[in-house]
């Protein structure tokens, strides 16, 4: 649920800040990530300056070793993961409580 979060957290920003002026190649969702097989690569948030992304293979290795040292860090008890089920991140889903 948490990814999932991000992820539709990552969908919006990007449209809102390109509706609000803010220069983003392409700031819709499903066509963003095509850009890292464009000449140019891939600029987070327009700017080259802050991520840089050329190769998709770099990318998803990094992406598998950050989400495996946190998910790593919260089975092995971190703040997160007091009292868990190592395999279950959360209880029941419901969003209005």
């Amino acid at each position: 649920a948490r990814w999932a979060m991000l992820g539709a957290l990552g969908c919006i920003v990007p449209e809102l800040l390109a509706n609000n002026g803010t220069p983003i190649a392409e700031p819709v969702w499903f066509k963003a990530g095509a850009q890292i097989f464009a000449d140019g690569g891939l600029d987070y948030l327009g700017n080259p300056s802050l991520v840089h992304a050329q190769s998709i293979v770099a990318t998803l290795i990094t992406q598998v070793v950050l989400m495996g040292l946190v998910e790593g860090y919260r089975i092995n008890g971190g703040p997160a993961g007091e009292g868990l089920d190592k395999n279950y991140p959360g209880e029941a889903f419901d969003p209005l409580g």
